[in-house]
């Protein structure tokens, strides 16, 4: 059987195969043609207007006074492709090998529908004939966004949903199952995964380029595995940046807003100043060899968790509060204890005898510290690119790039991460031609001093004063003050007499705690946050990802169909040292997936019915092997396209979905591997937390933890029932419909899609009993496990790193296919004097329902909606986007927290103004004008307004 290396170098050589083919040497006979692009209209020079030989990487851009000169090594005829941002572009054969003073004019483009897509097919066409719904941000769209950044204004888009942790992190999500990192959506720059080897998930813009070097954003929502590989499974992103041989010139951008405006309690009193500026410069010498350098770096007060909700959410008993609370955004109240267990304790005993039997089964926490006295808010994100691009001919072309990002923001995954100057970097070495492509990459992630904020607030409780003593205190002065207001020894007392002492114990115990603010309390978190995982709350990550792909289309080979093939071969190296994964010295962990594709189109019915048919395979080293096959079609009759496809796509359960093994205070986060629950044992003695829920709230109800009314509620965690982890799989059939109405005024853009979902990859938790106290009882039976002695153990979660007693991990939903469908509708309208009316809604709904036992993470609007209405020429010099947005409330549910998300309305808004003669344009708007404050997902932030004014300068501005 061959081994992942061997398939690797087979891959790679049948791809360095093809793309030989694709590469020519010099011809026999050159070209010169040199003219002057103009604007039709104004009949003013254009500058910047981009200029290529159809079928070939050759070109060049026209100067600053609209001039262009290009050697052609190629014999007449051929065509040359003239193109510019806003205007239509042209095709221009030319006939004669020394061709001069050629005059182009350039129209202004006013007809919707007429973007050119790659990434549905991974060829060029036009929008209208995509196989699949697509959505694309252009140059001008990007620019004129009334958003205070373009990574936002995606959210705009028909079929987005966005996810906020951070001022400057934000998440792409599509058609449901939406999370703060989202493991089921790809997304590219200049054709490299963006994500982060240690998360699996992109890390929004936090190392894309900057909105100076942006050519366009595509958007894919649904599955796109055939194409795309593991993970395309709700959507794809790719974000192409411009080409230093068509982008010349230098460009600069500085932006300063203002938020935090009326701030509620726990945020800043008073407006925060934020910053933003980039800087970009590109040459190109000869056609030959051109180079870019970018850099942006941006600063900001971050938005603030504030939410005070109790996840616990009871009121234990009939007291009217719950002193076992674990608040969202309280950190260090997920340390609890039942202390009716400690009635059995010596020193209670030796103190109190019998008056120990007081104590009530209650589940009593920690007093815990707000969020904004742990996590680092001051965001900042430094990002720097450059790329070198030399073209070997006229058909191929040699680039290397280099992104790098790092900065301090917030991240809220099973816990609220503080990424604090965190990096990542990512070396990208790449052969392309007009017909194939081969590239090879790495991602190496650096945490930096990223740490986590839950465990810190943990963490300084325990070294000021350790949970044996605090919970100690917390029971003597409970009993001492119930018995002082005259509670006999061995009686509870009424539920008034029981809150009295449960805050008269809360201050005992807490005699002397550290006061956020002073010397003290600060020493002790620069104490936590200095020491790495499990003894602080440190991360130390250097994990990696390598990657090698290719594609090679035969359109020079085959004439009757359209046919390409691909492949690719990805390592991950997980270097966390034991802070995240089990990768502790000695230990190193690999994952190795290998994949390849193929896809083949024709047109029949006089060319008005395109067919495609897609297959890929790929295997994990870790898994089966997943073929993930996609069929549509395409029929086109004058400006109408009606399409019709049946995709599927995969994910790989993620590099911690296998290899976590991190206690996040709250339960252990074990990998789903057979070889964690070997480790941990699982299984005995073991019930699920769902369940364990149940018990808890009857014996809080006031029942005894052995009363047969509590302890039947329990459900034993079985290998069934927490069955081995595998991938994800989805089949999706979608219609849709394209065209353009009202005399190609109107465009309408239809979709509805149809979701099975098998293996649905989830997360559960369980809660382990101790082994059998009575003589002869047998292990994983309910009579060995629930006694008198240990029932009551599962009221409490024990946290100490090797005697946990929690374990959450990842399987698979079996025996149930998991059923979502949805619809989309955008329409957009090209009114008279350049004003565009545009809109879209969309619909995503959850059909099936998911066991409790499983996180139900759906966690995506039933209804939204935007609007959008703009001018980018109200005149020659001022133009103007208004948009706004609306989502229903929904549930959120996720490992971090659950409830509700309020339903949203927003609007944001910018006037623009140009400043020909500077080469400039300021803009002056504002996203969330309102003020109305909301949040994304339970658990995130609270975002408000940003108010902001901008001015960009652009060499090339015409």
């Amino acid at each position: 059987m061959r081994t992942f290396t061997q398939k690797m170098q087979g891959l790679v050589l049948t791809l360095t195969l093809l793309v030989s083919l694709g590469l020519g040497g010099a011809f026999a006979q050159s070209s010169s043609i040199s003219g002057t692009v103009i604007d039709a209209d104004t009949k003013e020079t254009l500058v910047g207007v981009n200029i290529i030989v159809k079928g070939r990487v050759i070109g060049t851009i026209t100067d600053l006074d609209g001039n262009f000169s290009l050697n052609v090594n190629q014999a007449p005829p051929f065509t040359l492709v003239f193109s510019m941002v806003g205007f239509a572009a042209i095709e221009v054969e030319i006939t004669n090998a020394n061709t001069s003073n050629l005059k182009v004019e350039l129209a202004e483009q006013t007809m919707l529908g007429q973007e050119v897509v790659i990434s549905a097919s991974r060829v060029e066409e036009n929008i209208l004939q995509s196989p699949v719904s697509i959505e694309k941000m252009d140059i001008l769209a990007i620019r004129d966004t009334p958003s205070d950044t373009y990574y936002k204004a995606i959210g705009n888009l028909k079929g987005v949903d966005v996810t906020s942790s951070s001022i400057n992190f934000q998440i792409i999500n599509a058609r449901g199952f939406n999370s703060t990192g989202n493991t089921r959506f790809v997304q590219l720059t200049d054709g490299m995964d963006t994500q982060a080897p240690a998360l699996n998930f992109p890390i929004g813009n936090l190392n894309g380029p900057s909105e100076l070097d942006v050519e366009s954003v595509e958007f894919i929502p649904g599955a796109a595995s055939a194409l795309y590989g593991p993970n395309a499974f709700n959507g794809i992103l790719l974000v192409n940046s411009k080409s230093p041989f068509e982008y010349q010139g230098l460009s600069a951008f500085y932006k300063q807003g203002v938020n935090h405006f009326a701030g509620r309690p726990g945020e800043p009193t008073n407006p925060q100043p934020m910053y933003e500026g980039s800087i970009r410069y590109a040459k190109a010498f000869n056609n030959k060899f051109a180079f870019k350098i970018n850099a942006s770096y941006m600063e900001a007060l971050d938005w603030h968790g504030t939410d005070q909700t109790d996840l616990g959410g009871l009121n234990q008993g009939d007291l009217s509060f719950n002193p076992g609370s674990n608040r969202v955004h309280v950190f260090g109240d997920e340390v609890s204890n039942n202390i009716g267990l400690l009635r059995n304790v010596a020193g209670i005993q030796q103190i109190f005898g019998a008056g120990a039997n007081s104590l009530p089964d209650q589940i009593v926490s920690r007093t815990g510290y707000d969020e904004r006295f742990l996590v680092d808010y001051n965001a900042k994100n430094l990002k720097l690119n450059g790329a070198l691009h030399y073209r070997i001919n006229d058909r191929s072309e040699l680039s290397y790039t280099m992104n790098y990002g790092s900065g301090t923001s917030v991240y809220t995954g099973a816990q609220r991460y503080s990424l604090a100057n965190f990096s990542i970097i990512q070396h990208k070495l790449e052969l392309k031609g007009a017909n194939y492509f081969l590239r090879a990459y790495t991602t190496i992630e650096n945490s930096g001093d990223s740490y986590i904020a839950d465990l810190t607030g943990v963490a300084i409780n325990d070294r000021w004063k350790s949970n044996t003593d605090w919970f100690g205190q917390y029971a003597g002065a409970y009993l001492q003050n119930l018995f002082g207001q005259g509670v006999t020894p061995g009686q509870l007392g009424s539920p008034a007499q029981q809150a009295l002492a449960h805050q008269f114990a809360r201050g005992a115990a807490d005699q002397g705690r550290l006061i956020p603010g002073t010397p003290e309390f600060e020493a002790a978190k620069s104490a936590v946050r200095g020491e790495v995982i499990p003894n602080g709350s440190l991360f130390n990550d250097q994990s990696r990802m390598n990657m090698v792909e290719g594609q090679y289309n035969f359109s020079d080979e085959i004439d009757f169909m359209d046919l390409q093939v691909g492949g690719s071969y990805r390592v991950y190296d997980l270097r966390s040292n034991g802070t995240i994964f089990a990768d502790v010295e000695g230990n190193d962990i690999t994952i190795q997936e290998v994949g390849a594709f193929a896809q083949a189109s024709k047109k029949v019915i006089q060319d008005k019915l395109k067919l495609t048919g897609s297959l890929r395979y790929d295997k994990n080293e870790n898994f089966q092997g997943q073929f993930s096959p996609r069929l549509s079609g395409v029929f086109t009759q004058g400006n109408n396209n009606i399409r019709l496809s049946y995709q599927t796509g995969f994910r790989n359960p993620t590099t911690q979905g296998q290899h976590i093994d991190l206690n996040v205070v709250s339960a252990r986060l074990i990998g789903g591997l057979p070889f964690y629950r070997e480790k941990y044992d699982i299984y005995e003695n073991a019930y699920t937390l769902s369940s364990v829920n149940r018990y808890v709230a009857a014996v809080g109800s006031g029942l005894s933890p052995v009363d047969p009314r509590a302890t039947g509620l329990l459900e034993r965690a079985t290998p069934d029932l927490i069955p081995e982890l595998r991938p994800e799989r989805v089949q999706s059939v979608e219609i849709g419909y394209k065209s353009l109405l009202s005399n190609n005024k109107l465009l309408v853009d239809f979709a509805y899609y149809y979701n099975i979902y098998n293996d649905f990859i989830s997360q559960t938790a369980v809660r382990k009993a101790p082994g059998p106290v009575f003589p002869g009882a047998m292990p994983n039976t309910d009579e060995g496990a629930i006694t008198a002695i240990n029932a009551p153990t599962l009221l409490t979660p024990i946290t100490t790193p090797g005697q946990e007693n929690t374990f959450q991990t990842y399987t698979n939903i079996v025996g149930q296919e998991v059923r979502a469908h949805g619809a989309a509708l955008g329409l957009t309208y090209n009114l008279p004097k350049n004003f565009t009316l545009g809109g879209n809604y969309n619909f995503n709904r959850l059909i099936s329902d998911i066991s409790e036992d499983f996180l139900n993470d759906f966690n995506t609007p039933e209804h939204k909606t935007n609007i959008t209405f703009g001018n980018r020429k109200l005149t020659d010099k001022i133009g103007f986007g208004i948009t706004y947005r609306y989502q229903s409330g929904f549930r959120w549910e996720s490992t971090f927290a659950q409830g509700d998300v309020p339903e949203i309305h927003t609007f944001d808004g910018q006037i623009s103004y140009k400043m020909k003669e500077l080469k400039s344009i300021i803009k002056i708007g504002g996203s969330n004008l309102f003020n109305n404050r909301y949040f994304q997902n339970f658990g995130g932030p609270t975002i408000g307004a940003i108010y902001y004014v901008s001015i960009t300068f652009d060499e090339l501005l015409n």
